[in-house]
């Protein structure tokens, strides 16, 4: 039983800060360690904003699944880089309009995976699964999740904050062009990360990646707009997260737009 609990604690790599568990912790989550919240405070001390912009971000994927399952249609759902479960989680949005929709949800982090099982359950009439895998390898996820999703049927992929952790030399375009290619038209990618044009956030991100065992890659405007070259931008196209559809939600008061989002539709 030892032996077992330190294989866990060493693929938890609880001595070194993790994005989703320093994410959780800006949300008000418990799911961290003190390395986690350690970070989290450096990056608020630097950029007093960021909780708030984690909080708009969350707001942007709750929008961005009800627009999906409720105006678009959508029972399939692949979503990568799930990050620690909280609220108002992808299968909870859609189950609610749609009890009938699958959602196959991705992430490397075996925390992750862990609290996905025990609390990311499905309705009766639709389905939850999980895979450890990491986006790098989107030939591994496609061949996984298509035990839970038919891919002769539109699907919608949601990648929020994940495609920051990917460095340039991962090709973070390629690899989204590739999910893309195996989903059929009438497909929706709904996508979101972070923006290199705050001083403060930079800031922010540099002390971050000088800890973690994740690093983290702001990148521009256009390089955003560029995930979705040759796909039917849906109104009001590549935005502000904060911009995106906005509800009845109150806006955070110390929230700042660093983050462009958006949904689209593969003709």
């Amino acid at each position: 039983m030892d032996d077992m609990n330190a294989d866990l604690k060493s693929s938890l790599q609880t001595d070194r800060p993790h994005s989703a568990r320093v994410w959780n912790y800006l949300l008000g989550g418990k799911d961290n360690y003190q390395v986690d919240s350690e970070v989290g405070d450096v990056i608020l001390s630097t950029f007093p904003e960021f909780a708030a912009v984690a909080r708009l971000q969350r707001g942007f994927l709750v929008r961005a699944v009800r627009y999906l399952a409720a105006e678009a249609g959508i029972r399939q759902f692949l979503d990568i880089g799930t990050g620690l479960p909280t609220a108002d989680n992808t299968h909870e949005v859609a189950q609610r309009i749609a009890p009938d929709s699958r959602i196959v949800y991705v992430d490397n982090d075996p925390l992750v995976l862990a609290h996905a099982r025990a609390l990311l359950t499905s309705t009766p009439e639709g389905a939850c699964a999980y895979l450890s895998e990491d986006v790098r390898n989107p030939e591994r996820i496609l061949a996984e999740a298509a035990h839970t999703l038919d891919f002769s049927r539109p699907v919608g992929l949601t990648l929020l904050g994940i495609m920051g952790q990917l460095s340039d030399a991962d090709r973070p375009a390629e690899l989204v062009a590739t999910l893309l290619e195996a989903l059929p038209s009438g497909s929706y990618i709904a996508l979101s990360d972070g923006i290199n044009t705050n001083e403060a956030l930079n800031a922010a991100v540099t002390a971050y990646n000088a800890q973690s065992v994740n690093t983290y890659h702001l990148r521009s405007p256009q390089e955003i707009a560029d995930y979705f070259s040759g796909l039917d931008v849906v109104d009001p196209g590549v935005v502000a997260t904060s911009a995106w559809r906005p509800d009845d939600t109150p806006r955070p008061d110390d929230a700042v737009d660093v983050a462009m989002c958006g949904v689209a539709r593969k003709g």
